[in-house]
């Protein structure tokens, strides 16, 4: 029997602070929600997550560029409806102004509704979207990916030569002459709307596939990085319980080894 080294003390102190140090872990796992609470916890796992959350927060990043496009997208169709529109009408009325029956006056008058149309169409070439122009003969390019990839959407250009043709201020329908040869530039004009409304469509469904992808993508990033720093609370639960009875048990074998040299008096009597 010794005195000044007791083993089975030092054991004991030993496990205890082993067992505290996994019951502060398991605590701060549970309070955190996290399974890695420091780097040492585990360093390639923790290297791994901010790879896959970064990734996750690009591929975020470029679903709002692409959700921003469609909107831009979107908006270009809704003005190239109403000048859709405007057209049909300026070809109403060039069919109307070559009436053998209709009077100069009434040419007249249908030439004032043309020209304000005219104007209009003229007009929504200049409109923009955040200060970005709607119509342009510049494709934009859209991020599509978290690695910087884009897409090429086709641009809608209104200063295209079938527009300004039909838009010119030399057209007019004052004369059945002039409205004949005014008709065949607004059904010139028609027929680029079409192509143009068709080419926005084509950019949108492009788009809406490359939107869905990437919300998909990004959930399976968030899932992956999911599984390396999200604690499992039921599992980390019953560590906790664990390590708890271990201290408490541990504690009350330490007081008991710190008892042991105390025998030592009953050899001393």
């Amino acid at each position: 029997m010794v005195i000044n080294t007791n083993i089975t003390a030092q054991n004991s102190a030993m496990n205890l602070a082993g067992s505290t140090s996994r019951l502060d872990q398991s605590l701060a796992r549970l309070s955190s929600g996290s399974k890695i609470t420091s780097p040492a916890d585990d360093p390639a796992g923790l290297a791994e997550s901010i790879g896959l959350g970064s990734s996750a927060n690009r591929t975020g990043a470029a679903s709002t560029n692409v959700t921003n496009a469609i909107s831009f997208s979107q908006t270009q169709d809704g003005f190239l409806g109403q000048i859709g529109a405007a057209l049909d009408r300026m070809s109403e009325l060039s069919i109307a102004a070559q009436d053998v029956t209709k009077s100069t006056s009434d040419r007249a008058d249908y030439q004032a509704e043309f020209s304000t149309l005219q104007a209009y169409v003229t007009n929504a070439g200049s409109q923009t979207f955040n200060g970005v122009s709607l119509f342009s003969s510049t494709s934009l390019a859209v991020t599509t990916d978290g690695n910087g990839g884009t897409f090429s959407m086709t641009a809608v250009d209104l200063t295209n030569s079938a527009y300004t043709s039909a838009t010119a201020n030399t057209v007019s329908i004052a004369t059945t002459s002039g409205a004949s040869s005014a008709l065949s530039l607004v059904k010139a004009a028609i027929t680029q709307l079409a192509t143009d409304r068709a080419n926005l469509g084509a950019n949108v469904s492009r788009l809406t596939y490359t939107n869905e992808q990437l919300g998909i993508l990004q959930n399976n990033l968030n899932a992956a990085k999911s599984e390396i720093t999200d604690v499992d609370v039921a599992q980390e639960s019953t560590q906790f319980a664990k390590f708890q009875i271990l201290v408490q048990a541990g504690t009350s074998m330490l007081a008991q080894a710190n008892q042991i040299p105390q025998s030592v008096l009953k050899l001393l009597q």
